[in-house]
């Protein structure tokens, strides 16, 4: 377990903008920072990260939490896993227990799937560098294929012993079950016996874009046809082959400091550009592109250059997956190597210069290169270049930007020699059809079936107009911000002078509501209160701080959703030396306001209430009381709103 004081550590330690644009691109927005949510598909960003209140909040799912939070949701690390993340990220030390077999197995599943092929990785790499198999075999295979030992090391790849158990036994002698072995595919069972995977090959292993290995890839050495060129881990609960990109982990960063994602299609075409010095490369592995790939590579920019072989008829078979990529408002390169050339090969034999002034010279845009490669098939044959220009019009139909579906259009138009305004009647069909027409709304689908109702607050429901929830929402909002901070009233003493007393914005606001008897009909934002009611004894009153680690997660998540907002004050107000009064500024009458409308609401329904009786009322003393009770309640309304209109217009 990790003591309290650690934990307190590594979160005032922790940098959210910093954590989570490992794995979003942000862009500064004011005070806080944007960027498309990793959650749910979206095109224009609505999740936003806030460094002063160090929390993230997505107004378009409702996702949000803290670093930990985030880590857990888009890692599934469980909540000791982010912990340590965070600390190793944040050179914090953490003093643990040494892992015994007993305790690996009392791990949840996922994290016992993790445990395993952290262990195997260890394993194939040590088999590599330590045995004469791996030497001989496996390491001077990698060495010709011209990969020096950093690189082989930086990718962590190993070599399965050509042996039928030897890394199942020696996990097992090591406390790992045969449950989980069998799970992430390290090993097969057949009958009552258990056989490793991937003996006699070179290991590729798969990691995670925060650096956790989810498969491995096996390349086998020896020329014998009846079995697999190449091998992957079957699908498990941390390993999704259409969801993963090798070489992902090591390329991020580049591909955010390049703008730019080059997509090839082996572990070795990565692995010879990574040291080459040109990083922003990783793999789809064998796969057609996939929308969640396209997904995970537009977290981190919008543009994509895709490294072919040469072959068409591999080209042609991935056309569908880069009209995806347009479809989603990505802009999509292609890049073709000499005939009998692929990456891996191309890099090794020339120099970086030449390899990036080649890549350079040679990138094409997708709709061009598509509308090329496939009128060179027509012939003049005007039936296939009628069907050719259906091809065209559709492709180009699937990009959201107007400016560059024009630009496109008008290009193509000259390519095809055809009239630019006839393909734009095409085009508009098409979108007319899907007016007309919908499909399924995919960004609704994708969001209800990614988002987790466990973080989303109680703002993501319909509004009742003679709800009080907006009011009560307001005042916890205000309680979570500012319940520390002080606010001056004017006091008359004993010599009849005016002075300032101080009064805790936490203490006026309860001792108010609880004054007047007032119960929130919201039950989180009760409990909330209530919560921070117990608090008032001590030197700090439970803010928001407290709320965002608080362990029920609808509490947890109501307290973020109300500190959050989706708009911050630009820095051009400050630059220009204009001053803009913000709500630190302004903050007594804020919370006076706020409490009177709060309790305005509450006697409006009161009397409302009263009306109701007042009609089903049939004895004369019952009609009598409810009608005093009405006069106090209208006098009560009027006190309020005439407090109101004072306050407003100071």
């Amino acid at each position: 377990m990790i003591p309290k004081s650690t934990i307190d550590n590594i979160l005032s330690a922790s940098r959210i903008e910093e954590v989570v644009g490992e794995f979003v691109v942000l862009k500064r927005r004011g005070t806080n920072y944007i960027g498309l949510c990793p959650f749910h598909n979206e095109k224009t960003p609505s999740f936003t990260v806030s460094p002063a209140k160090g929390i993230y909040k997505c107004f378009g799912c409702g996702k949000a939490g803290n670093t930990v939070n985030f880590l857990m949701e888009y890692e599934h690390y469980s909540y000791p896993e982010a912990l340590r993340f965070l600390a190793k990220r944040y050179n914090i030390e953490i003093e643990e227990e040494e892992q015994t077999p007993e305790k690996i197995q009392e791990q949840n599943e996922k994290e016992s799937l993790f445990l395993v092929n952290q262990f195997a990785q260890k394993y194939f790499e040590s088999v590599l560098h330590e045995t004469e198999e791996g030497k001989s075999v496996g390491l001077t295979y990698l060495k010709e294929r011209g990969f020096n030992e950093n690189t082989i090391r930086k990718f962590q790849l190993g070599f399965g012993l050509d042996k039928w158990e030897d890394m199942t036994a020696h996990a097992m002698e090591n406390g790992y079950k045969s449950e989980y072995l069998v799970k992430t595919g390290l090993s097969v069972q057949k009958d009552d016996r258990l056989t490793d995977r991937f003996r006699g090959r070179v290991i590729f292993p798969i990691h995670s874009t925060s650096g956790r290995i989810i498969g491995f890839g096996g390349r086998i050495l020896t020329s014998d046809k009846h079995l697999a060129k190449y091998i992957n881990s079957p699908e498990s609960e941390i390993y999704n082959k259409s969801k993963s990109l090798y070489g992902i982990f090591f390329a991020k960063n580049a591909i955010i400091s390049k703008d730019n994602c080059f997509l090839v299609e082996g572990y070795t075409d990565v692995i010879s550009m990574h040291q080459a010095g040109i990083e922003n490369v990783v793999a789809s592995s064998g796969t057609s592109l996939t929308q969640d790939q396209i997904k995970l590579i537009q977290r981190y920019t919008k543009n994509i250059t895709i490294l072919y072989d040469g072959d068409p008829a591999g080209i042609k078979a991935s056309m569908r997956g880069i009209d995806m990529v347009l479809e989603q408002g990505l802009n999509v390169k292609i890049v073709l190597f000499p005939e009998g050339e692929d990456p891996d090969s191309f890099v090794r034999k020339s120099r970086i210069a030449d390899v990036e002034s080649f890549i350079t010279k040679n990138s094409v845009n997708f709709i061009l290169f598509k509308t090329r490669l496939l009128l060179e098939e027509t012939s003049g044959d005007p039936i296939k270049k009628a069907a050719l220009i259906k091809e065209i019009v559709n492709t180009i139909a699937l990009i959201p930007d107007p400016i560059s579906k024009s630009l496109y259009t008008k290009q193509c138009s000259e390519i095809l020699n055809i009239n630019e305004q006839t393909l734009l009647n095409e085009i508009n069909k098409i979108l007319r059809k899907k007016l007309t027409h919908p499909e399924q709304d995919y960004e609704r689908t994708d969001t209800t079936s990614v988002v987790s109702p466990d973080l989303i607050a109680p703002a993501q429901v319909d509004y009742d107009l003679e709800s009080n929830e907006s009011q009560e929402r307001e005042i916890i909002r205000l309680l979570l911000l500012y319940g520390n901070d002080i606010i001056l009233f004017p006091k008359e003493n004993e010599d009849k002078e005016i002075t300032d007393f101080q009064v805790k914005i936490g203490d006026f606001i309860i001792h108010d509501i609880l004054n007047d008897e007032i119960r929130f009909e919201n039950e989180l934002c009760q409990k909330v209160f209530n919560e921070i009611s117990a608090s008032l004894d001590q030197e700090i009153i439970s803010d928001k701080d407290f709320f965002f680690q608080y362990p029920v997660k609808e509490i947890a998540a109501i307290a973020i959703d109300l500190c959050m907002t989706p708009y911050s004050l630009s820095h051009n107000w400050k630059k220009n030396n204009i001053h803009i009064d913000s709500e630190p500024d302004r903050l007594k009458e804020t919370v006076c306001t706020s409490l009177l409308t709060f309790k305005a609401k509450k006697i409006e329904r009161m009397i409302k209430e009263n009306g109701k009786k007042l009609k089903e009322a049939k004895i004369n003393e019952e009609v009598t009381i409810l009608m005093q009770d009405r006069q106090r309640l209208n006098e009560i309304s009027s006190r309020i709103n005439r407090e109101l209109g004072r306050i407003v217009k100071k």
